[in-house]
């Protein structure tokens, strides 16, 4: 199995390894870049979600 990466709202880093899904972890995801990015990709598909719900 792959390395997993985790990004933690509650501190605000990357998390590495197998952990359990709570409500302060975002992922996994495949690289920690991703994990980094998490709250702009989910910004993003909410903004996205957003302009297909006024279609």
């Amino acid at each position: 199995m792959s390395e997993q990466f985790w990004f933690n709202t509650k501190t605000g880093q990357v998390d590495v390894g197998h952990l359990k899904p709570g409500a302060t972890l975002m992922g996994p995801y495949a690289s920690r870049e991703e994990a980094e990015q998490a709250l702009q990709t989910a910004r993003e598909k909410t903004e996205a979600w957003d302009r297909a719900e006024e279609d």
